[in-house]
């Protein structure tokens, strides 16, 4: 049975013309049709035009919900900072769940994580499991840090959430000045911003989301580009008094360093880190 009592919350997603339709159903279904606590409302932002299938798609999706689908369309691609901050503002409670189009949330997701949001939380994440081909296909496992003091820690060196798995208060994240357009690094500045400004963090280590590791995940996260980048957040860091130098000259060569090695050997470091991040 559903369970309905407890915080009325809405789920963010966003989906932009590179997304596969099956993949947003299934997303779509995952945190719907299959949670054993539903939320009360879905804000899907359609991040600029989609090919015509996707499109299909999101109507047909959006006219048989159970749940009320509010779809947000931006006129073009402004990038997922930009369409996140969009969607924020039409979600009709202060409690809101994020999810990507692509990934598949567990059934038991928000009956775990919403009642550590009704503790006190102002933000919380889980566990997830990297899938390849389908559910079934599982490939990796991201266990983040799990006490808050190993979240606060943590943050200055990496990102201490799995951003697709969080959920939040969107009254902390506005007090820490919400997503801004910082590509590719909007929510670990969000998060640090929400960490600094004394936002109460959690994180639970059980598995709550299927995030697919499609073709070149990880060539994504590296190259000149994304060294660039992260550089760029690094600098931001420094200035807002999160990183000292000492921390910034460290991240700035082991984070740099990891942008340029070869794409195997990111992916094995890569694993390797966040495999680990939760057990010490």
């Amino acid at each position: 049975m559903t369970e309905v009592s407890g915080l009325p919350f809405s789920v963010l997603m966003c989906v932009y013309r590179g997304d596969d339709p099956e993949h947003l159903r299934e997303a779509l279904d995952s945190v719907t049709v299959e949670q054993t606590r539903r939320p009360a409302q879905v804000v899907l932002v359609q991040d600029g035009p989609v090919p015509t299938p996707l499109d299909e798609a999101i109507q047909r999706l959006v006219a048989g919900a159970v749940v009320p689908v509010e779809l947000v369309r931006l006129p073009v691609n402004r990038g997922l900072g930009v369409a996140l901050t969009a969607g924020l503002a039409r979600c009709a409670h202060d409690v809101v769940a994020r999810m990507d189009a692509d990934d598949i949330a567990l059934p038991e997701r928000f009956a775990v994580q919403l009642p550590v949001i009704e503790r006190g939380a102002d933000v919380v994440g889980s566990g997830m499991l990297e899938i390849g081909r389908g559910r079934d296909d599982v490939v990796g496992r991201r266990v983040p840090p799990l006490t808050p003091e190993r979240i606060v820690e943590s943050s200055r060196m990496a990102q201490p959430f799995n951003h697709p798995t969080v959920v939040y208060r969107r009254s902390a994240v506005e007090a820490a000045g919400g997503y801004q357009d910082f590509k590719q690094m909007e929510d670990y500045l969000l998060f640090a911003r929400m960490i600094q400004g004394g936002a109460r963090v959690a994180n639970v280590a059980d598995p709550l989301l299927c995030y697919r590791v499609g073709e070149g995940a990880y060539a994504r996260r590296g190259g000149w580009s994304m060294l660039r980048t992260e550089l760029a957040l690094q600098r931001r860091f420094l200035r807002m008094g999160f990183t000292t130098p000492a921390q910034c000259v460290r991240n700035v060569l082991v984070r740099g360093v990891y942008r340029l090695v070869p794409e195997q050997l990111r992916r094995v470091a890569y694993g390797a880190i966040m495999a680990r991040r939760g057990e010490r």
